[in-house]
Order: structure tokens, then C-alpha cells, then sequence
């Protein structure tokens, strides 16, 4: 029960996140802009809309939507939202392999089509995920080291928050901002070719398809802002929580998400958008950060 309960929850609220991100930078740049709630009516138009596929495309141009979403549907049951024995199998590597199993698709599913642009993006994205997941998995090890395993569930509990899970909470938020195709490693709301990464991929799709790829990336957002905010905010939910205690939980559980959200705003607007290989450079910061954190947790900082 609990487990659909969280599917809904991620569901429901993913797609405001994006938008409150949106928003907040359209009120920083005195716009404005979109309705915080925009995400919702772009999904709910995505849906009703038919789709155009082209002729050259084959099952997997078919099926990667699928395999995006479903893989996105997969990592969030492996998040410890609620504490329980069924979270003891969502291991931190097992989500960095489901977290690969859609980007590869997705990047298959833009060479089929035969799109140069598609073929640019795909290039693009591996280039960028090459660089991503070695800081991604430091960050791992680093959790695992001061916490004795890499199951996600490990660091879910109230503790003190020590200075390795600091460093490897910021190896990961900036490893997030390229896996969510964030300035300044990319641009979601760009037009222009020849700066798209995650955008070029997609270029082919429309309808149905379009939406549980634009679902799952808001998913997949939602899920490493989890991530980060329980590694810098732990907390988890009990059942002996009384009524009052469960709301001041709720309110927690937002805010501390609300909080890197606004993060992520700010450094939206305060960066340029970099040139593609001086992304090298900020991910391998990344890595070092990772590298940091490791140590720190061996000598039990």
C-alpha cells in the first residue's frame, strides 16, 4: 500500500516541482512567465495530442518511452520515502543502473530515426553521462564508506550529518544539474540546435510518447533532489508518528525538497550556459568533490 501511495505521490507532484523552478527564476529575472502549474497542462496536452512517427523509425524509436518511463516508475520504489523492510532491496548502484538503462534507450531511439540532430544530441548526452557517472558513483562510495552499505535506506534515518555527506551532497547536486539538463551543462528551454543536448534527442517524438518522456524527466528530478535532501536533511517517516507529528513531517519533507529547488533556481540564473567542453572541467570537479568525500569518510570526518 505504501509503495502506491509513493508511486502517487512522485507522480502528482513531480511536474510541480519543474514548474516552481520556472517560476521562481521568471520572478527573479522580473517576468512573468509561465503558470507554476504549466507542467501539467503541457502533460495533459501531450496526452490528447496523436503522433507522428517517422517512416525509418523501428520498435526501438517504439518502445523507449516505455523503457524510460517504466525505468523512472522503478527507481522511485526503490526511494525510502517511508521506512520499511521492502526499501532494504534499493540499493544507491542498482539506481544508477536504471538511471543508464533509460538513457540508453533514449539515446538508441535518436540515431534510429537517422535525425542529424538526434545523432548530435545522443553524441552529446554520452559525452556529458560519460563524465557524470564516475562523480555519481564517488558519491556513492563515499555514502557507503561512512555508512557501512551503498542500500539507499542506510542513510534514511535521523543521524549527525558529518562532513563526508556534505562534500558527496554537493558532488551530487552538481551531478544533477547535468542529469537534469540544467544550466549551465545544458538549457531546457532552449531553440537552438546547436546548443541542445537532452532537447535534441526528443526532437522526434510528439503525443503519447512525448509525455512519458517529459514524465519521466521530471521524475527522475524529483528523485535525485530526494536523494540530496536526505543525505543533507535525513529523515524518515514511521508509523508511530501521532497526527501533529506526521504534519510537521509533511511539512518537513517539503520544505527540505522546496529548499534545493530554489538552489537550483539560483544557480539557473546567476551562470552562463558553458561551452560542451568545459563541461569536462565543471563534472570533473564533480568527481573530485566525490574523491574528497571518499577520504573524508575514511578518516571518519
Amino acid at each position: 500500500m505504501l509503495i502506491i501511495l509513493q508511486l502517487i505521490l512522485f507522480i502528482v507532484t513531480a511536474p510541480f516541482l519543474s514548474g516552481m523552478i520556472s517560476k521562481i527564476k521568471n520572478n527573479i529575472r522580473m517576468r512573468k512567465g509561465q503558470s507554476i502549474f504549466q507542467p501539467y497542462y503541457n502533460l495533459v496536452k501531450l496526452f490528447s495530442k496523436s503522433e507522428v512517427v517517422s517512416a525509418t523509425a523501428s520498435w526501438i524509436f517504439k518502445v523507449t518511452p516505455f523503457v524510460v518511463f517504466s525505468s523512472m516508475l522503478v527507481s522511485v520504489v526503490l526511494i525510502p520515502v517511508f521506512k520499511g523492510a521492502i526499501y532494504q532491496m534499493g540499493d544507491f548502484l542498482a539506481l544508477i543502473f536504471i538511471f543508464s538503462l533509460g538513457r540508453f534507450f533514449l539515446t538508441l531511439s535518436a540515431l534510429d530515426t537517422g535525425s542529424s540532430f538526434g545523432g548530435m544530441g545522443a553524441s552529446r548526452e554520452m559525452f556529458v553521462s560519460s563524465l557524470a557517472e564516475p562523480a555519481f558513483c564517488m558519491a556513492v562510495f563515499a555514502l557507503s564508506i561512512q555508512f557501512g552499505s551503498t542500500h539507499i535506506s542506510a542513510f534514511s534515518g535521523m543521524h549527525a550529518i558529518p562532513v563526508s555527506s556534505i562534500v558527496a551532497a554537493l558532488t551530487l547536486f552538481l551531478v544533477t544539474i547535468a542529469e537534469t539538463s540544467r544550466i549551465p551543462v545544458d538549457n531546457q528551454e532552449t531553440h537552438l540546435e546547436l546548443t541542445m543536448v537532452h532537447e535534441a534527442m526528443v526532437l522526434e517524438y510528439s503525443g503519447r510518447s512525448l509525455a512519458l518522456i517529459e514524465m519521466a524527466s521530471y521524475l527522475k528530478q524529483m528523485i535525485l533532489f530526494f536523494l540530496i535532501a536526505q543525505i543533507i536533511f535525513p529523515v524518515a517517516f514511521t508509523a508511530a508518528l501521532n497526527f501533529s507529528q506526521m504534519l510537521l513531517w509533511i511539512f518537513w519533507y517539503c520544505l527540505r525538497i522546496v529548499i534545493i529547488a530554489v538552489t537550483v533556481a539560483l544557480v539557473e540564473v546567476s551562470v552562463a550556459k558553458m561551452r560542451l567542453f568545459r563541461v569536462a572541467d565543471f563534472l570533473g570537479l564533480a568527481f573530485v568533490l566525490g574523491v574528497i568525500a571518499s577520504v573524508c569518510a575514511i578518516s571518519g570526518v
